[in-house]
């Protein structure tokens, strides 16, 4: 079967138009917008080229038809952050055969070993974790923004070839009108004692603020985690600026102890319920229709919240901050939407699926970020557990 390097724009547009088919008896599938898979692969959107280079390729069956997809990509910054040179694939999808599945996991695989590589996880993005992360394997409904939907067998694909389960990614779903836990009512009741300690909306006419709160916060509570990069301000100003036509104000909260960002709970509508409508395209008339189907989707009573971020820094954490947050936000949320589902916990965070349970939320949906060992003699061991 032809392993065809993407390297013009008629594979472009096989690589983007493989999963339509796919996927057309999937009614829960929503094409993600193809400006955003292709931010991915271009030096001059994805700052990730600085430190990386990523390849990728589609397979075709002996008719010229495209039967497979797949990218691989090394990152200086994180291929180190474990006890092997670990490098990443992603983009993933395949009909169901086995056969087709390994020729582009052997393609990744070979290819990351010239770059000097000893394992590759997958399926994970060429850029930060909050967006193409991990392989679904349970909760088979509409994916959230920024997350593929998978085939159920693609589960046996990957553990087939020898992936191995690295850790696993839980969404959380939860009513808004479900009362919060009495303990976070007495945790927040006490820290609200102390003047010292504000809950904050950001304000999108000062997008610098807005920028640096979360820089400070996003790297004290994230950055320098095995696999999670620091930001920096340029970035966190171009996500800010990206985000800012769906932001919404009053779903932008942080905490302030002495005037000093300690925490963030950032929310956004659940853009997949718009975007769903535009099958792929955000040219001209697809930004008329996301204009219309964001108005619209204010007045449904449906409407669904998407908690993009939560964090607190490691000096505030244990003090009660995230009982403080999420007993402020809680009226806000309840009053916009029936239903908040909270972007992926990882297994490997006991504390914050700790707080997510306290929150009266459940496991909506599952992925895995599977880890494959180039030499099988050497050990398997999962990602370390945050203390």
């Amino acid at each position: 079967m032809p392993l065809l390097e993407v390297t013009t724009p008629a594979l472009i547009r096989e690589f983007l138009e493989l999963p339509t088919r796919l996927y057309v008896n999937h009614p829960h599938w929503i094409r993600p917008l193809d400006q955003d898979i292709e931010q991915v692969f271009d030096p001059r959107r994805n700052p990730n080229f600085q430190n990386g280079k990523i390849i990728r390729w589609v397979l075709q069956n002996a008719h010229g038809q495209t039967i497979g997809r797949v990218a691989a990509f090394v990152n200086d910054k994180t291929k180190a952050a474990s006890e092997y040179l670990t490098g990443g694939m992603g983009f993933f999808e395949c009909i169901n055969d086995q056969a087709a599945a390994f020729q582009l996991f052997d393609a990744c695989q070979s290819w990351l070993e010239a770059q000097g590589m000893e394992a590759m996880d997958g399926p994970i993005n060429f850029g930060e974790r909050d967006r193409w992360w991990g392989l679904l394997v349970d909760g088979f409904t509409e994916p959230n923004y920024g997350m593929f939907y998978h085939a159920p067998y693609y589960k046996e694909l990957f553990e087939a070839y020898g992936f191995q389960v690295y850790f696993k990614q839980y969404t959380y779903k939860r009513s808004t009108t479900a009362p919060l836990h009495p303990k976070i009512i007495e945790r927040s009741a006490v820290l609200g004692q102390d003047p010292n300690y504000r809950v904050a909306h950001a304000s999108k006419k000062n997008l610098e603020k807005l920028a640096q709160d979360f820089l400070e916060v996003y790297n004290k509570a994230w950055g320098g985690h095995s696999g999670v990069n620091f930001l920096t301000l340029e970035k966190v100003r171009k996500l800010m600026k990206t985000m800012k036509p769906v932001m919404d104000e009053r779903l932008l909260f942080f905490t302030y102890y002495k005037e000093q960002p300690i925490a963030f709970f950032i929310l956004l509508p659940e853009l997949n319920q718009i975007f769903k409508h535009l099958n792929g395209r955000f040219d001209w008339w697809g930004k008329l229709k996301f204009l219309y189907y964001k108005w619209r989707n204010s007045f449904r009573k449906d409407k669904r919240l998407f908690g993009l971020i939560f964090g607190v820094v490691p000096e505030f954490q244990g003090k009660g901050v995230d009982a403080f947050m999420m007993n402020h936000s809680h009226q806000t949320i309840m009053d916009y939407a029936p239903e908040l589902e909270m972007n992926w916990v990882g297994d490997f965070n006991p504390k914050m699926m700790m707080v997510t349970r306290m929150l009266g939320a459940v496991i909506y949906k599952t992925h895995i970020t599977y880890r494959k060992i180039f030499d099988p003699s050497k050990p398997f061991t999962r990602y370390p557990i945050i203390k």
